[in-house]
């Protein structure tokens, strides 16, 4: 349990700072020791708090014409994420989520410059393949280099982030709910750690 303390605190440290990326530090504290099956749904609820509060707290800079498409995919690419989650082996799993580190990470570098608009095709694959990769583990790296690239303001960017996450969140638990990967297991995990995200995230949003 002091291991899921101390992801808790270190993943939503992150959070506050830039607004994303608690996720792929919670999965990748826990990875080396703990199913993802069983770290995502504790995740999922942890992170909704945070989400809530930037969404909250950057409200003026949300734009449907950003943050409506790519829910609607992400939302859409949860459903083959979260069926892959519940179905394919543990150790499998470890493998793509670590192809998914180093493939977002050279994204993140292809992205670095001024704000630009994206292809259509491009924010199509981007949303659902965030989605799958959402489903699978939470992540939503991938989502926020993509919004980065296309937002001018450090607000907006996480505005439409926040808003993004904190309807996938309530898709997601939902989902993983019905599959049967919430289980008793992670909601005492959660219990545990409730307050943790609400604070640390309001915290480093100051």
């Amino acid at each position: 349990m002091s291991l899921f303390i101390l992801a808790t605190l270190a993943a939503f440290f992150i959070k506050g700072l830039c607004g994303f990326a608690n996720t792929l530090v919670f999965q990748s504290i826990l990875s080396f020791g703990v199913n993802n099956a069983s770290i995502s749904p504790v995740e999922l609820a942890l992170g909704f708090p945070g989400n809530a509060i930037l969404t909250w707290q950057n409200r003026k800079s949300l734009d449907p014409k950003v943050f409506g498409p790519l829910m609607a995919l992400m939302l859409a690419g949860n459903i083959p994420g979260a069926l892959m989650l519940s179905s394919i082996d543990g150790r499998i799993v470890k493998i793509i989520f670590g192809a998914a580190i180093i493939f977002i990470a050279l994204d993140m570098l292809r992205g670095q410059g001024k704000p630009r608009k994206e292809k259509k095709w491009l924010t199509a694959l981007v949303g659902v393949a965030a989605g799958v990769l959402s489903g699978l583990f939470g992540v939503g790296a991938l989502l926020a280099a993509y919004v980065s690239r296309i937002t001018e303001t450090n607000g907006a960017f996480k505005a439409n982030i926040s808003v993004v996450f904190l309807a996938e969140n309530v898709f997601r638990f939902a989902l993983y709910a019905a599959l049967g990967i919430l289980n008793q297991a992670a909601l005492i995990s959660l219990s545990l750690m409730a307050l943790v995200p609400v604070s640390y995230t309001h915290l480093r949003a100051h």
